[in-house]
């Protein structure tokens, strides 16, 4: 499979064309219309059903297949996940958030050996401190209970830059956190290829 070109692994996916338009036509025409494959695995149902050849259950099995490549990347191989650095929350959630077209908050739940309990995602949509209140970013730490959480979210934009309002939600949660005994160990901002620590740049 390695072999075959973005083209044809999508052809193999949606498997039949239409009238004069063999699958591997209707993919390639898929990448050309929304200009490659990375920026075809941000579109949704909608969108992509609007293709000619397209109805909505291919593009559904179309997405899936992509929602389960970013799944697998995200996933680590080993039985726990430790998360000991920025570049580690990179490594496991940069597949999950970069290609989204919309903000995700989330919280990972550690141990007290930065094992990845699980995480929780807290908010999505357009980030702001009404949404990521420290009630929905604890309530979870404390049932797990978790010793520490690291806050991730992600920027559409490609913008790794923390936002006023990403550092307003981030010292509130750090506070409550130390009133709680559940530190933040660290806010990461994925924006594509790259991330920004809070932790590593002081701000925490």
């Amino acid at each position: 499979m390695e072999t075959l070109s973005d083209g044809e692994l999508i052809a193999l996916i949606i498997r039949s064309g239409i009238p004069g338009t063999t699958a591997l036509d209707l993919a390639f025409s898929l990448m050309d219309q929304f200009g490659g494959l990375q920026r075809l695995t941000r579109r949704n149902v909608r969108e992509i059903s609007r293709v000619r050849g397209m109805g909505p259950a291919k593009s559904a099995g179309l997405l899936a297949a992509f929602e389960i490549g970013r799944r697998a990347a995200s996933t680590n191989e080993g039985d726990r996940c430790t998360i000991n650095s920025p570049a580690d929350v990179g490594r496991f959630y940069g597949p999950r958030l970069r290609h989204l077209n919309h903000e995700i908050f989330i919280v990972l739940l550690l141990d007290s050996a930065n094992h990845l309990l699980r995480d929780v995602t807290v908010s999505t949509g357009i980030l702001n401190s009404s949404l990521v209140h420290p009630r929905e970013v604890f309530h979870p730490a404390i049932l797990e209970p978790a010793a520490g959480v690291i806050l991730v979210h992600n920027h559409p934009s490609g913008n790794p830059e923390p936002s006023g309002e990403d550092l307003r939600i981030t010292r509130q949660l750090a506070d409550a956190g130390k009133i709680l005994g559940i530190p933040v160990h660290d806010h990461v901002i994925i924006a594509g290829r790259e991330a920004t620590s809070f932790a590593e740049r002081g701000l925490l």
